[in-house]
C-alpha cells in the first residue's frame, strides 16, 4: 500500500527559530517514517523580496542544514530546492490561467505586503498563492502541514484544483490542512508582541543558530510582569515562558516554577536562568550539527541534487498528465 503524500516548504530567508522547530519541524521528523514526504526550500518564493544574489545560496544551504540538524533524513524524504524542479513553474503558469486578479488581491497576506512594502508590489507577491498551489499539486499532495496564517492559501489551492478538474477532467486531489498530532506548539516572541519571526523582533526570537551567550541574553530580557494577580488568568507572554520551559527542558523542571507562580511566590529571575540553560542545551546540538553540515558544501549539493531527482520523478509524471488534459501535448 502506497503512503499518502505530504508536501511542505520553507522560505530561504532568515534563520530558523524555536517557533519553526516546535510549530513544524518536529512534526516533519515524525512524518518522514509514515508518509511520502516532499519538503523543499522555497527559493522562488524568496525572490518576491529581492534577496541579495550573493546570499541566496548561503541561505538555502543554511536552511537545508538546520532542517537536517533538527532530524530530517534526506534518505527518507525528498529534500530539495524549489528551483531544481522546473515542472513547478510550468504548473504555476497553467494555474495562473485559472486564477483571477480580484481573488488574489483580497488575500490578507497580499494586503499586508502592500502595506509593509508599497514600493515593491510585484506580480510574484500577487500570485504567491498560485505558486504555493503549484508546489503542492505538482506532487498531487493531499496533506499539507501549514499554520493558521497559510490556511487561506491552501483553500485557494483547493479552488485551483477544483477549477482545473472541472475544466479539464478529474486529476488533482484537493489538498487539506494536515495536523499530524497535537504536539504542535505556537511559540510567542519573548517580548510578548506576537509569534517568533524569522525577520521581525529578532532580539526576542531564539534562532537555531544563536550561540549560548546570545540565548542567555535574550531570555534574560524576556517580558515578565509583577507576578500573579488573584482572579486573573496567566498572561499569554508568561504562559509562553512556562511552555518553553516544559518543552526545552521537561514538565518536571517547569512544575516547581508553576507551583511558585500559583502560590504567588514566583521569582522570574530564577525561572529565566533555568529556562536559559534548558534552551541552551536544546539548541546547542542543532546549531553545532548545522555548522558542521555547512562546512561540507559538496555534501549539501549532493543532498539537493538527490532530493531534486526524487521530486522531479514525481513532478514530471504529473505535469505530463496535466499537459495532455489541457491539450498541449503534441507527440
Amino acid at each position: 500500500m502506497s503512503k499518502e503524500i505530504v508536501v511542505s516548504g520553507i522560505r530561504s530567508t532568515g534563520h530558523l527559530h524555536l517557533g519553526n522547530y516546535f510549530g513544524a519541524i518536529q512534526n516533519y521528523v515524525k512524518m518522514q517514517d509514515e508518509y511520502n514526504c516532499y519538503f523543499f526550500v522555497a527559493d522562488y518564493h524568496a525572490l518576491t523580496t529581492h534577496p541579495d544574489p550573493k546570499e541566496l545560496k548561503t541561505n538555502v544551504f543554511r536552511v537545508l542544514s538546520e532542517n537536517i540538524a533538527s532530524g530530517l533524513d534526506p534518505e527518507k524524504v525528498a529534500l530539495y530546492a524549489q528551483s531544481d524542479v522546473p515542472e513547478i513553474p510550468e504548473l504555476y503558469l497553467m494555474l495562473n490561467m485559472i486564477a483571477y486578479k480580484g481573488e488574489l488581491e483580497k488575500v490578507p497576506t497580499f494586503k499586508d505586503k502592500v502595506r509593509l512594502q508599497p514600493e515593491n508590489v510585484n506580480a510574484g507577491l500577487l500570485t504567491y498563492p498560485v505558486l504555493m498551489a503549484a508546489d503542492i499539486l505538482i506532487h498531487k499532495g493531499a496533506k499539507v502541514p501549514v499554520g493558521k496564517d497559510q490556511e487561506q492559501h491552501l483553500e485557494m489551492a483547493r479552488n485551483f484544483a477544483q477549477r482545473f478538474n472541472t475544466r479539464y477532467g478529474d486529476y488533482f486531489p484537493e489538498p487539506q490542512v494536515f495536523r499530524f498530532n497535537n504536539d504542535t506548539v505556537k511559540i510567542m516572541s519573548l517580548d510578548g508582541t506576537g509569534k517568533m519571526s524569522k525577520s521581525e523582533n529578532i532580539n526576542a526570537t531564539i534562532y537555531l543558530s544563536d550561540d549560548d551567550y546570545t540565548i542567555r541574553k535574550k531570555i534574560a530580557k524576556a517580558k515578565t510582569d509583577a507576578g500573579p494577580v488573584e482572579g486573573q488568568p496567566m498572561p499569554d507572554f508568561i504562559q509562553n515562558l512556562f511552555t518553553l520551559l516544559s518543552i526545552t527542558g521537561s514538565p518536571e523542571t517547569a512544575q516547581p516554577y508553576i507551583n511558585a507562580y500559583n502560590g504567588g511566590s514566583i521569582r522570574y529571575g530564577d525561572m529565566k536562568k533555568q529556562l536559559a540553560e534548558d534552551v541552551v542545551s536544546f539548541v546547542r546540538p542543532i546549531r553545532e550539527r548545522s555548522i558542521e553540515l555547512q562546512k561540507d558544501e559538496a555534501a549539501l549539493r549532493k543532498i539537493l541534487k538527490d532530493g531534486g531527482e526524487k521530486a522531479r520523478a514525481s513532478a514530471s509524471a504529473v505535469i505530463s498528465g496535466a499537459r495532455k488534459l489541457i491539450g498541449i501535448s503534441y507527440y
